[in-house]
């Protein structure tokens, strides 16, 4: 398939996890994708693991506004026009609010959010000319609450409910907004979790599925959400959790 052919596609935090993957599925289906992340390094590495000569390159902290206007500067001027912004770049924290730093709640609200914000706020204008959509990166931490987890959850439930509020407001323009609320899945981020067996093992029980997600699985959404086949999908929040949010909470009974 080449759904993409010659579209641009913006993918934050792409140096590693689930946005190397988006990138790559992206790749993989003929279009120019700008790979943006805080390590130069890393994106190199992901720019040279691509299918064909089609990634720019974008070292750029979308918590800084005027990073980000470097970023859509950048993206105009080597292809002239943006089709789809996946906002993928994120942080945790974890503890219990009166135990948490101003420093953390300020490192993943400006990140995990205010990211979103910029970079929504630059891109939706160019995206309202070509017709575009954006794909944000939940987490099933932003439709329910997770033990410890209160920073993040904070922040990934704002971006589901400012996903809803977007696409309300631009879909007169024919912008799609949508978001992927994923639940476990391998990255860097969580990669300590895969070595705590007793951890794994409750997250085999809770998951239907039996197993975290694979990061290509998550890009596999991310990419029919922005294709022609969605075209009447917006304000959409999906989680791909494996049959996670399905239950109730209750333990099973039989």
């Amino acid at each position: 398939m080449h759904r993409f052919e010659n579209k641009v596609v913006i993918v934050t935090g792409a140096g590693s996890g689930m946005g190397r993957a988006t990138a790559a599925r992206f790749a993989r289906e003929g279009a120019h994708v700008v790979l943006v992340g805080r390590t130069a390094a890393k994106l190199e590495d992901v720019a040279a693991s691509l299918e064909g000569d089609r990634a720019l390159v974008c070292a750029a902290d979308v918590s800084k506004p005027e990073d980000v206007q470097h970023i859509v500067a950048s993206t105009l001027k080597a292809f002239g026009h943006i089709d789809v912004l996946v906002n993928n770049a994120g942080v945790a924290a974890q503890g219990k609010i009166p135990d948490a730093s101003l420093e953390d709640w300020k490192k993943v609200m400006s990140i995990d959010l205010d990211g979103v914000f910029y970079m929504c706020r630059a891109v939706i204008p160019e995206l309202i000319k070509t017709k575009g959509s954006v794909i944000n990166v939940s987490s099933v931490s932003g439709i329910g609450g997770d033990w410890g987890m209160g920073i993040y959850n904070a922040a990934k439930g704002a971006v589901t409910n400012l996903t809803r509020a977007m696409a309300l407001d631009h879909g007169p323009d024919g912008v799609r907004i949508n978001a992927v609320n994923p639940s476990l899945t391998k990255s860097e981020m969580t990669a300590d979790m895969f070595d705590d067996k007793v951890l794994m093992a409750k997250f085999k029980e809770r998951i239907p599925l039996g197993r975290a997600a694979e990061a290509e699985e998550i890009a596999d959404v991310i990419a029919f959400l922005a294709s022609h086949d969605a075209r009447f999908i917006t304000g959409v929040n999906l989680p791909v959790d494996g049959g996670l949010s399905a239950s109730n909470g209750q333990p099973p009974q039989a």
